[in-house]
């Protein structure tokens, strides 16, 4: 399942980002709707659910972000809706961790 979150904020951190695998970062904005892949190993084989996806979390709920391989870049979002079916666009798509 995927997961759509509006992002809130983010460290400056993000956009200082400049190895070669990690640019991403630096196109992360305030306001953006990115989308979530949960997928194994990161989903729980009992529950089937990621951790951090937001599950029983309402629509104004600050959730807490870290991007891996640089924990300084981090932030908050709000979740918008799951998905069962993905539907991820290329641009703005990550994965659970």
């Amino acid at each position: 399942y995927c997961v759509e979150f509006k992002t809130e904020s983010l460290s400056h951190h993000c956009a200082l980002e400049n190895r070669p695998y990690a640019r991403w970062m630096q196109y992360l904005r305030e306001g953006h709707t990115v989308c979530v892949a949960c997928q194994p190993p990161a989903m729980n084989i009992d529950t089937h659910r990621c951790s951090g996806d937001g599950h029983n979390a309402d629509g104004g709920k600050i959730l807490h972000w870290e991007a891996v391989g640089n924990p300084q870049c981090q932030g908050t979002w709000k979740k918008v809706r799951q998905l069962e079916e993905c539907s991820c666009p290329s641009v703005h798509s990550f994965i659970f961790t």
